[in-house]
């Protein structure tokens, strides 16, 4: 048993299985580790951990600076006294190198340390300087954030096989849930748009063109991004009655859904200066046919919602209006578009690829990793396949009497 899992042990004062040993191994080096946990301590770093975050390629949106600080002030203001922040960060002598946000989470069946905000970010990582080993830095990351925050286990919701998360997760570490894919436009590929256009399939751009043309011969076809807050909520508000309502139309819903605080928090972004909104809306007539936002982070865009008018769907005005959306994103000279989870055949037909996406996690103690083994691993994924697999009349009620989600 190395040291890291006897402090772990003293810790929660229960037996942690040996497949952590791994995870928190520690060797002797100069750099240390930092525990933040206030809002106060965040301030205190946040100059260098946006130093940090412009400094990376990858998708670490939900990693950044800006997105904790919108969780912070969330949390804040609606007196969450629950909310549990633990950010591990890494420092090579006085330079930030590593940053793993984090926050812990009780049920009556276990108490699990997840992504911060886990309830409304899309994916999980964590940000690592150029230079240092993914493997070691998430060890001794997870070996502090378990030490600081005592857990049954880790859970990382919507792992990018292109993250570092990925990259430095404990060899023995868990799959839970399903495979998901990511669709993306890397529109630093190509010179501007109409370069990146025309790489669409011929038949599809001219099904588009014709389904356009129909529209506009019944009405003007507009697209309209966002200047102001008050237009920005509006796409935000919009956009989540519409999404909501289709999805009690299927008899589905998501975690963020399932979360009553979601349409608060999503409205509390709208006016933010540091995590920057782009929302924009397709219209037909002056009204909304298609609607889209999400957030702008290192000149790429992530698409975060959204909505359609289903009245009009034989002209695929989703399909339409992410057009219009990533051109947008290529006249703003975006490096890329993420349309991210879950892969829909409207993404499909302009993404330039898709990005492999799983959950992943670690037990800490024999609760977790029993918790991990029979609801994670076994039961949820063959209830979700299940439900999904019944007619959509069948599986509103049934989602509404289990009052919970999938």
């Amino acid at each position: 048993m190395t040291s890291g899992t006897a402090a772990i042990r003293a810790q929660t004062h229960q037996p942690a299985p040996a497949t952590l040993a791994a995870a928190i191994a520690v060797t002797r080096s100069a750099l240390h580790v930092e525990i933040v946990r206030t809002r106060a301590a965040l301030d205190l770093i946040a100059a260098q951990w946006r130093e940090l975050e412009a400094r990376l390629d990858g998708a670490v949106l939900f990693q950044s600076c800006a997105w904790a600080r919108a969780v912070f002030d969330f949390e804040a203001a609606r007196g969450n006294v629950r909310f549990d922040p633990v950010i591990v960060t890494l420092r090579d002598g006085s330079r930030l190198v590593a940053v793993l946000p984090l926050e812990r989470i009780r049920t009556r069946a276990r108490t699990v340390l997840t992504a911060l905000g886990h309830a409304f970010s899309q994916y999980s990582d964590v940000m690592l300087a150029p230079g240092i080993h993914p493997v070691d830095a998430v060890s001794r990351l997870l070996h502090a954030a378990i030490k600081a925050a005592p857990c049954d286990a880790v859970s990382f919701l919507k792992v990018r096989s292109d993250s570092m998360l990925a990259s430095g997760m404990p060899a023995d570490h868990m799959l839970t849930g399903i495979q998901e894919g990511a669709p993306y436009i890397a529109l630093d590929a190509f010179p501007d748009f109409a370069g990146y256009f025309a790489t669409i399939n011929h038949k599809t751009r001219k099904n588009m063109r014709n389904a356009r043309n129909r529209l506009e011969r019944d009405g003007p076809v507009t697209h309209h991004v966002a200047a102001s807050t008050q237009d920005r909520l509006g796409v935000i508000n919009r956009t989540l009655k519409g999404r909501a309502e289709r999805l009690n139309d299927q008899g589905l819903t998501s975690r963020a859904f399932g979360d009553t605080a979601f349409t608060e928090f999503c409205q509390s972004l709208a006016s933010r200066d540091d995590l920057p909104v782009l929302a924009m809306s397709l219209r037909h007539k002056g009204e909304a046919i298609a609607e889209q936002w999400g957030f702008v982070h290192n000149r790429r865009y992530y698409a975060f919602v959204a909505s359609r008018d289903f009245s009009n769907s034989d002209e695929s005005p989703g399909k339409l209006h992410l057009g219009e959306v990533i051109h947008v994103c290529a006249d703003q000279g975006l490096r890329g578009a993420d349309l991210m989870v879950p892969v829909m055949p409207y993404k499909l037909t302009w993404a330039t690829e898709t990005v492999t996406v799983r959950d992943f996690a670690l037990p800490v103690t024999r609760r977790g990793l029993l918790v991990l083994n029979v609801w994670d691993r076994l039961l949820r994924p063959a209830i979700k396949k299940l439900v999904l697999a019944m007619p959509a009349q069948w599986r509103g009620p049934l989602m509404r009497a289990a009052g919970r989600r999938l």
